[in-house]
């Protein structure tokens, strides 16, 4: 189990600093007048909440880590963070 944690949160610096940067080039492009959406994800995509940036989404994903650590291990959780990284990894890798 911990090198499954170990692994995610290795995963999850990756994506942080891949964040940031989208993050910067969704303020520049907000500022152009582009960017006039909503969230980046849909309601159904298993986040509880909806944010225009991807750093609230990776925060997420790192409290649903860090509850793995904590609470012991979940297979449902362990999958649900999977998931939600995933969907930011590949988002990420088309905002590119």
């Amino acid at each position: 189990m911990d090198s499954i944690i170990e692994q995610l949160n290795a995963n999850l610096k990756i994506v942080y600093r891949q964040a940031l940067d989208a993050d910067k080039k969704l303020d520049e492009l907000q500022q152009q007048g582009h960017g006039k959406f909503k969230a980046l994800f849909p309601a159904d995509a298993g986040f509880s909440f909806e944010a225009k940036r991807f750093k609230p989404y990776v925060l997420d994903v790192a409290a649903d880590v860090e509850s793995l650590s904590t609470d012991g291990f979940d297979e449902e959780k362990l999958k649900k963070a999977v998931i939600k990284l995933q969907q930011l990894l590949t988002l990420l890798a088309t905002f590119k």
